[in-house]
């Protein structure tokens, strides 16, 4: 952990509980689980040899309630990106449409891939025949996927210009591909032109990748979203703009683009389409699921069309006037809606079906480990920032904001991800009189306003950076009551959630809040959001810590089982004892869907599922 000193003895006054919390500033726990293994193979979804089947008269009314930043993946860690992009560039790999636990299935892929040397050695091979949308890039003439296609999409990743907060996934992991980074990083180019030998292409449609060492979650790595493959032409061609000219193999291409108002799909005319032929893993609800949709030639919507709507109120009142055809139920309207976990006769009277389930996910509110201000690993500063994060009440969260839609998380790792530890106790509660005493120990004085000052005596201000919106204003209050209470001074300066974003990943904000909501169903997807060659590139605290990083590193070079669940939860104790983030909730998913929506199941992993549904004629 990082090195702290004590400045003076603890006095006698000072409380046991008090002593148990300065001891938590320099230890951590050890505990252990036993870990899901991970089912990596499965059946390929079964291409359909005409063209796109979809109805441009099926159309879907979706609602985002946060604008996105573009949809050029490298450059974006935003969800509602990652779902525009997911649905327009395809992965090697996806995941089973039903299939519970969470299993990997080939997409452009011919089959799972063929791995050797231990694990280090995995080569794919490609469909033939698979096109890209229709773009002026390629000048009038069908442009076909490869292999190469995929090794320019990873290398991207790691083009030190492009600054990608996703560079985690791929750093330190392929043979040669850091060192052309660094590279790059030297010359101010990354020559893409380069052999690299841990991404061969041997032929158009085989992509070879050799890791450095073994990767026990590389084929979920695959799958992530943002490595669905780009063509080199189209980032040529569009440069900066990419993000507004997205190009990709999907079921969808962008037909309109108003940002942060309005986004239009239409159905790609060169996709191969496939047959809808999933089974049941046991849930109950894909019974009617698979009666709505077997053997359907996919897909059948021809139109997404998505709106931004901040405020849960007008979400509401879009939905229930019939302007959209199906919405994650505002968490505002939880008590009027639903009766427990079901919805109230009013609802089910007009066909309306509840999808319910726990995301995969975190909250948080993040505390900068750089900040001039908060951050620093000095003692001082790591009991200010446990002394902020015990001031605010996450089950007053629960009761106000979510409406009792949230379960309060306890570690990093949620339910329904390897390496969630249900009997896990975070060592950090809400108790503003042990934060009071925190603070009055280390020289945080009060004074005659009431507030308090820095030990050197200079004014204490924190800034919590906010979004606009009834929820986050919620929010704001529980922080500013709890702040009050132990007599810290903050500011709530109000920004948009893509810009937002956009100064979290480059450690520009000295506290706010986010989420966290799985890309692969392994703690490792969460653990990396703390690792320190993260910094400003996931890693929005902007953490550093030996002690965590060595138990980081040691976890990737284990295959799943109880001694990694031991380390992620040493991890666990290792960011509590720093006062990284204050710990938030796992949201409880509340899908309200019409009558005419037919197939719908929410996948953790998924991000688009429009291709998997239909719309009947109402």
């Amino acid at each position: 952990m990082p090195s702290v000193r004590r400045t003076k003895p603890l006095s006698q006054a000072v409380s046991q509980s008090l002593r148990h919390t300065l001891t938590h500033l320099k230890t951590h726990a050890r505990c252990a689980m036993s870990a899901l293994g991970l089912a990596l193979l499965g059946t390929t979804i079964t291409s359909h040899a005409a063209t796109n089947p979809a109805d441009p008269n099926k159309v879907i009314h979706v609602i985002f309630s946060a604008p996105d930043d573009g949809f050029d993946l490298v450059h974006s860690s935003n969800y509602n990106s990652g779902v525009i992009g997911s649905a327009i560039n395809e992965t090697l790999l996806t995941y089973d449409y039903l299939a519970r636990p969470a299993k990997l299935v080939p997409n452009t892929a011919t089959a799972m891939p063929e791995v050797s040397d231990g694990g280090k050695v995995y080569v794919f091979h490609l469909k033939q025949g698979i096109l890209f949308a229709p773009d002026a890039a390629f000048k009038g003439k069908p442009r076909e996927l490869t292999a190469a296609d995929y090794a320019y999409t990873l290398k991207r990743f790691l083009d030190p210009k492009n600054r990608s907060p996703s560079a985690g996934f791929l750093m330190g992991k392929i043979v040669g591909l850091d060192e052309q980074a660094a590279k790059a990083k030297s010359s101010g180019k990354f020559d893409y032109d380069a052999p690299i030998a841990g991404l061969e292409t041997p032929d158009r449609y085989t992509l070879k990748i050799t890791l450095k060492q073994p990767d026990y979650n590389f084929l979920y790595v695959i799958a992530y979203s943002g490595f669905g493959a780009v063509a080199r032409e189209v980032i040529e061609a569009y440069g900066s703009n990419s993000g507004q000219h997205p190009v990709g193999t999907g079921a969808y291409m962008l037909e309109k683009y108003v940002p942060r108002s309005k986004i239009v799909l239409t159905a790609n005319p060169n996709y191969r389409g496939f047959v809808w032929d999933f089974k049941s893993t046991g849930d109950p609800w894909d019974a009617h699921v698979i009666q709505e949709m077997q053997g359907k030639h996919m897909p059948q919507v021809g139109k997404v069309m998505v709106d931004y709507i901040d405020e849960e109120q007008s979400m509401w009142l879009a939905f229930k006037s019939k302007q959209v055809d199906y919405e994650g139920m505002p968490q505002l309207v939880a008590p009027m809606v639903l009766d427990g976990d079901k919805l109230k006769p009013e609802y089910t009277a007009q066909g309306i079906r509840l999808y319910r389930q726990s995301d995969p996910e975190v909250t948080y509110t993040l505390l900068n480990y750089k900040d001039p201000v908060i951050g620093g690993t000095s003692l001082e500063k790591v009991a200010l920032r446990r002394a902020i994060i015990m001031a605010y009440s996450v089950r007053e969260e629960i009761d106000k904001v979510r409406k009792g839609q949230a379960k309060k998380r306890e570690g990093i790792i949620p339910e329904g991800v390897a390496g969630y530890d249900p009997s896990y106790v975070s060592s950090v509660r809400y108790d503003p009189d042990l934060a009071n005493k925190l603070l009055d120990h280390f020289g945080y004085k009060r004074g005659a306003d009431g507030f308090r000052t820095l030990p050197d005596g200079k004014p204490l201000v924190i800034k919590i950076t906010t979004e606009s919106g009834s929820t986050s204003t919620v929010m704001s209050e529980i922080w500013k009551r709890g702040l009050d209470q132990i007599g810290i001074h903050a500011e709530f300066p109000v920004s948009n959630f893509a810009d937002n974003l956009k100064a979290a990943n480059q450690c520009k904000l000295q506290m706010w809040g986010g989420a966290w909501i799985a890309d692969f169903p392994e703690g490792e997807n969460f653990m990396q959001l703390m690792y320190g060659p993260n910094a400003g590139g996931g890693n929005n605290s902007c953490y550093t810590s030996k002690a965590y990083d060595a138990l980081y590193d040691k976890a990737r070079s284990i295959p799943p089982g109880p001694e990694r669940m031991q380390l992620y939860n040493q991890m666990n104790r290792q960011f509590e004892a720093d006062g990284v983030w204050s710990m938030g909730v796992s949201r409880i998913r509340n899908v309200m869907l019409r009558p005419w929506v037919l197939g719908y199941k929410a996948h953790p992993f998924i991000l688009a599922n429009w291709q998997y549904l239909d719309i009947a004629p109402h």
